[in-house]
């Protein structure tokens, strides 16, 4: 496919942007490539409207989405035993896929072009993510809960799902899902600590994200959650450490000795009152580009959208530190864009010519981004995703003029779906 976006705002200037296949072959100024107006299949006109690498989501659940607004304003614990673990435990193949249907809907409309999963019936989130278009990393959940029986049972789950995933979209990414500490034996992170490193796989786990998880790793271990990783040896550039609420000093520090990758969920947090990041400490430490921003679950956000992520972000460091310029509005970009790309080894994030075609067209007429006199503060501080008109992922258009195929008919089988679960 190859496709032409003509006059549209790129870094300030109009400029045409040539895709061919997934890259961005060329970007020239306005009226420039003349030659590939007659070659492109599909001609886009971007006059006012504004162009920017698609959205990353660097955590979330994404069939939760069934389970948006059915037990909120609970202590955490009390929500996950009575509100969400009996559900989740009904759900089957069939809800999971139209649950991240209805997820990847949402993140195509608000201009989100990857999201790195974590949930049950992994099969039918990649069988939701192929059919959508857009990028992701999927992990099945990976939980033992320290029963001798089950880490074989879930050893042999996940090296059967990493060989059916080689079958699937490049686009999509197999990673490990080890749940979290307090769920999973040291010999089963033993076994996923070797089985990443042996196929080189991305390692998805929450870390540090109630005051409760490492006061149990304290009592358990009789050290703090990194720490307790890092002696096993655990902890590697391919680890994807979700929350990272509740760390020391020394814990950041062999964070950063690890090369780990971290991902910022503030509007989780604040909601489940789990606590808040030590952003600026985490910069001190020299980690600023290891730092993405995710959404977490629907079930604890309410909803998908990565510019009321980068928003929050950034009030909330401002509000706690007291600090004006805590991360700057280019910063929480950067962590929605450029750093998740780096974070998940995709060649995206930012325009350029060479780079994957992962382009968002925002329209520049909507009243949120009027004036212009700084459009990464629009983006952060006064957009949202319905400033989003069109997304192309992988070189293909998944949404022009805010329309995706099928939506009404996802939204409806979802919301007959959800409504099912909770009956039962």
């Amino acid at each position: 496919m190859s496709v032409l976006i003509k006059n549209v705002l790129v870094g300030g200037k109009e400029r045409n942007i040539y895709i061919a296949g997934n890259l961005i072959e060329a970007i020239s100024e306005a009226g420039g490539i003349k030659e590939k107006v007659e070659e492109a299949e599909f001609v886009i006109d971007g006059k006012g409207k504004a162009a920017i690498p698609g959205l990353f989501n660097a955590h979330t659940h994404a069939a939760m989405t069934l389970l948006r607004g059915y037990g909120d304003d609970m202590p955490l614990h009390e929500w996950l035993s009575t509100k969400i673990w009996p559900v989740e435990a009904r759900m089957t193949e069939e809800d999971v896929y139209w649950g991240t249907k209805l997820a990847c809907l949402e993140m195509i409309k608000s201009g989100t072009i990857f999201f790195n999963d974590m949930y049950w019936h992994w099969e039918g989130s990649a069988r939701a993510v192929a059919e959508s278009g857009i990028r992701a990393a999927l992990s099945a959940v990976f939980i033992d809960g320290f029963d001798e029986a089950k880490p074989k049972e879930q050893i042999r789950r996940n090296e059967a799902l990493y060989e059916a995933s080689k079958k699937l979209p490049d686009r999509i990414i197999f990673a490990l899902g080890p749940h979290a500490i307090y769920t999973v034996s040291e010999e089963s992170l033993y076994w996923v600590k070797e089985f990443s490193e042996r196929n080189d796989l991305l390692v998805h786990i929450h870390l540090s994200e109630t005051g409760e998880e490492v006061e149990e790793c304290i009592k358990r271990y009789g050290m703090r959650p990194v720490e307790f990783l890092e002696g096993i040896g655990f902890l590697s550039s391919r680890t994807i450490a979700c929350h990272c609420v509740h760390l020391s000093g020394k814990e950041m520090e062999l964070l950063k000795k690890n090369d780990v990758k971290i991902v910022h969920n503030p509007v989780s947090n604040m909601k489940l009152a789990a606590g808040r990041m030590l952003y600026e400490g985490l910069k001190k430490a020299g980690l600023y580009s290891n730092i993405a921003l995710g959404t977490d679950g629907c079930a604890s956000n309410n909803n998908l959208d990565m510019f009321e992520e980068m928003k929050i972000a950034s009030l909330v460091h401002k509000a706690f530190s007291g600090d004006p310029t805590s991360m700057p509005a280019e910063e929480a970009f950067e962590l929605a864009t450029r750093n998740a790309a780096k974070m998940f080894r995709l060649d995206s994030g930012v325009i350029e010519a060479g780079r994957l075609a992962d382009v968002v067209l925002l329209d520049l007429k909507k009243v949120e981004l009027v004036p212009n006199h700084n459009l990464t503060s629009n983006i952060v501080y006064s957009a949202n995703g319905s400033c989003v008109d069109t997304v192309i992922c992988d070189g293909r258009i998944l949404m022009d003029g805010r329309k995706v195929e099928g939506e009404e008919e996802i939204k409806d089988k979802a919301s007959e779906v959800a409504y099912e679960l909770v009956k039962q």
